[in-house]
């Protein structure tokens, strides 16, 4: 098993076709394919199942595939360090579709303080959160858990070699725009929003209610639309009247002013917090993140 096996076998994973990564590397596919068939048969697993339609990767290939990025990671560190050329500075973060998580990092990249750098900032689903902090494709990964989803998210995260830190805790608000017919009200219900669609963020193949994003999602919604973008669902707001539930955090910075948070009267409180691998020191750009992240506690709503 080499380097270049592993680099091969990550690759196609990120593209998810053998065509596409053999473009990426440089080489033709046919090789490519050889490649990644050796390395298969040496380590006695099917990485990837393939099909004309591209490859699959298996749930062996997946575990693989995570030692593997370590693997890379690790490797990329020591070149960093003991190779005299100047690189990148790196760093990534993942997080569920939070404004403040995002304008977390634009700050975080003005106070880096250096030219060259490649960072990177994945706003997506609790599932790939989690796998992204696990598989070091990101270092920080933010995310809520409540009374309601604590015990399965807690468990998650031990099996992954992951922990969850705390940065703050809010109640449950309504989230809507401001021409919506419920706009003045000061407090609203679930009976209060029997008529209007709620959104929520698609979780995918980890479509679970303890993964949702959203508070109350056992909730029996009379109308429930599913998204899997911050825009689209700003869009879908005025478009339909739609509303979402969320920690009440705006960032008008990015979001603009149309939109407003109301509380809701069934309110549940959301514990938000990063996760990290476990016993890992934060690096020096995800200690800034972190710190920038704890300032939005003195916006949580009271």
């Amino acid at each position: 098993m080499t380097l270049q096996q592993l680099k091969y076998a990550i690759t196609v994973a990120d593209c998810g076709s053998m065509n596409e990564a053999a473009k990426r590397l440089f080489i033709s596919q046919p090789s490519l394919s050889e490649t990644i068939k050796d390395l298969e048969t040496e380590i006695g697993i099917d990485i990837f199942l393939r099909s004309n339609r591209g490859v699959v990767i298996t749930p062996e290939g997946m575990e693989f595939l995570g030692y593997a990025r370590q693997v890379s990671e690790q490797f990329g560190l020591l070149q960093d360090k003991y190779i005299g050329r100047e690189s990148k500075k790196k760093f990534s973060v993942s997080t569920q579709h939070y404004t403040f998580a995002v304008n977390a990092f634009i700050e975080t990249v003005k106070k880096a303080g250096i030219d060259n750098y490649e960072f990177a900032v994945h706003e997506t689903k609790t599932g790939e959160v989690i796998d992204n902090v696990k598989n070091f494709k990101s270092e920080i990964g933010v995310l809520y858990i409540s009374d309601f989803n604590e015990q399965v998210v807690r468990k998650l995260l031990r099996e992954n070699g992951l922990e969850f830190q705390e940065l703050f805790s809010c109640d449950t608000y309504v989230y809507l725009w401001s021409g919506h017919p419920l706009a003045d009200k000061k407090v609203l219900s679930m009976k209060d929003l029997e008529e209007y669609p709620c959104l929520a963020f698609d979780q995918g193949e980890n479509n679970s209610f303890y993964l949702a994003e959203e508070m109350k999602s056992t909730y029996d919604y009379k109308r429930l639309i599913k998204a899997n973008d911050r825009a689209t669902l700003l869009n879908l707001m005025v478009g339909l009247n739609a509303y979402t539930l969320c920690s009440g955090i705006i960032c008008e910075e990015l979001n603009g002013n149309d939109y407003l948070a109301i509380p809701l009267k069934e309110s549940e409180k959301m514990r938000i917090g990063y996760i990290k691998r476990k016993a890992a020191k934060l690096s020096k750009n995800g200690a800034v993140y972190v710190e920038e992240l704890k300032k939005y506690e003195q916006h949580v709503m009271k």
